[in-house]
């Protein structure tokens, strides 16, 4: 019994480490796939913000030279930028391109990675911090743009809101001569773009994007989760089910086999001791009854074994049939005239514990069956009650015809069964009688199973044992 209930738990601990394992699985590669949908869509916005920013810096490139490098030029025959009016026409025209691009902060480099124009006055003049990437554009004459963050991105994640330069997109770009606009064969280079572009807006954006693919991926793992565990739940349910169901048949094959060999040694030991014992009843009854009339001294001696030897018989009987089961002869019968000729044969016996016998009886009462074996039935479950009782009680025998059939209901006043005994009490040879053979409800469960009908045995509300016999409708 131990192995089996090892075995049965196996499905169990199976389910489990296949459930954790699926989540684990499917937690692992949700948050794999939104993470790799949330880089791309990271790398996407700053492509597209390094789109816009060389547009930018091309368009703050243009309008200088259309709108401040040519006028200037033709006006004053060189640029001065230490001249006030050259300073504050070139700073109206970029503050007029950059306006409502979020610029922070912008600067030209001369050739020598000198500030010599700033959104930010203090810093012209000054050699500014980007040194190695003014030389790096100088040299390699390309745009190039870095995100500068102040936040980090887990951190970001937890957030509800960025404060304004929390993400800024940093860039250069090389001023040109337009040759369209010039007779000059090439584009040199008149200085070094470097502007700072608050992208916070469109990063916050981007990041609740990316919130809200992880919460869709994480919900829906866990819905997948959940219905794979509740298959996987159903699929455990019904191989317990069949566990249980292959344990059962097992043990009744078992049990069969068992009872098999036993049923037929029995009948084999009783074969051999019927023939003489009933030579004993009948020679025990002879003596008994010449005793009785020369008023012996024996009598009760051979009332004792008379009454032994009668029993003996009674057991050997039991034994043969429970070996040799009878085949029932099915005709319509009267349960309620079965009912009361029990009642009426062991009416003596219950005027003498004081046993008062209740009937209730409803509708018809015919069914399909063998009238001697029921009757014997029936004798033997009110026997059963009047001996559990052992003295003053209460029978109560109803009846009654329903949608499953006619259902026999017996309920005594006795002990009723021990709850550690009511699956065994059926077995054969269980019993828990000092004299008793323990066939007694293994012939009763046989002669209802032979007319197709259930048997179920247990206590009663009020106390007491109660047996409920069902025949098929």
């Amino acid at each position: 019994m131990l192995n089996n209930r090892e075995e049965s738990g196996s499905p169990l601990q199976f389910v489990r480490v296949i459930s954790w394992s699926l989540l684990v699985i499917i937690l692992s590669f949700s948050l794999l796939l939104s993470l790799f949908i949330s880089k791309y869509a990271e790398q996407t916005l700053l492509e597209k913000q390094e789109a816009f920013a060389l547009l930018l810096a091309e368009n703050v490139s243009h309008q200088l030279f259309t709108r401040f490098v040519i006028p200037t030029v033709l006006k004053f025959g060189a640029i001065r930028l230490r001249n006030e009016d050259q300073a504050n026409a070139m700073d109206k025209v970029v503050r007029s391109t950059i306006h409502s691009f979020h610029v922070s902060s912008l600067r030209i480099y001369d050739h020598e990675g000198n500030i010599t124009y700033s959104l930010n006055k203090d810093e012209i003049g000054s050699d500014g911090n980007a040194d190695y990437m003014v030389r790096k554009t100088w040299d390699t004459e390309d745009f190039s743009a870095e995100i500068l963050s102040k936040v980090s991105k887990i951190a970001s994640l937890f957030r509800v809101s960025l404060d304004p330069g929390s993400m800024v997109l940093r860039a250069y770009y090389p001023l040109r001569v337009e040759r369209s606009l010039t007779d000059i064969e090439s584009n040199p280079i008149m200085g070094i773009l470097e502007f700072q572009q608050d992208i916070t807006a469109d990063y916050l954006a981007t990041l609740n994007f990316e919130r809200l693919i992880i919460a869709f991926s994480l919900i829906t793992s866990l819905v997948l989760f959940f219905l794979v565990l509740t298959v996987l739940r159903r699929a455990e349910r019904l191989s317990n089910k069949q566990l249980r169901e292959q344990e059962r048949l097992i043990f009744e094959l078992q049990q069969q086999e068992k009872l098999a060999g036993m049923g037929r040694m029995v009948a084999g030991v009783a074969h051999e001791i019927r023939n003489p014992l009933g030579i004993i009843c009948s020679s025990s009854e002879l003596i008994l009854k010449k005793a009785r009339k020369e008023n012996s001294s024996h009598v009760r001696i051979l009332e004792a074994l008379h009454e032994e030897a009668k029993r003996l018989s009674r057991t050997v009987t039991e034994f043969l049939d429970y070996a040799r089961p009878k085949k029932p002869t099915l005709h319509d019968v009267d349960v309620k005239s079965i009912l009361e000729q029990v009642v009426v044969f062991m009416e003596p016996e219950c005027e003498k514990l004081g046993v008062t016998v209740d009937r209730d009886y409803d509708g018809d009462m015919t069914t399909r069956g063998d009238k001697d074996l029921l009757y014997r039935a029936f004798y033997n479950l009110v026997a059963n009650a009047l001996q559990a009782m052992n003295g003053p009680g209460e029978l109560s025998i109803s009846a009654a015809r329903g949608e499953e059939g006619l259902h026999v209901t017996l309920v005594d006043s006795g002990p009723g069964f021990a709850p550690e005994h009511l699956e065994r009490v059926r077995d054969p040879f269980f019993t828990t009688k000092d004299t008793g053979t323990g066939l007694g409800l293994a012939l009763v469960s046989t002669i209802f199973e032979s007319h197709g009908a259930e048997m179920a045995l247990s206590n009663a509300e009020e106390g007491g044992a109660r047996v409920d016999v069902i025949f098929p409708a």
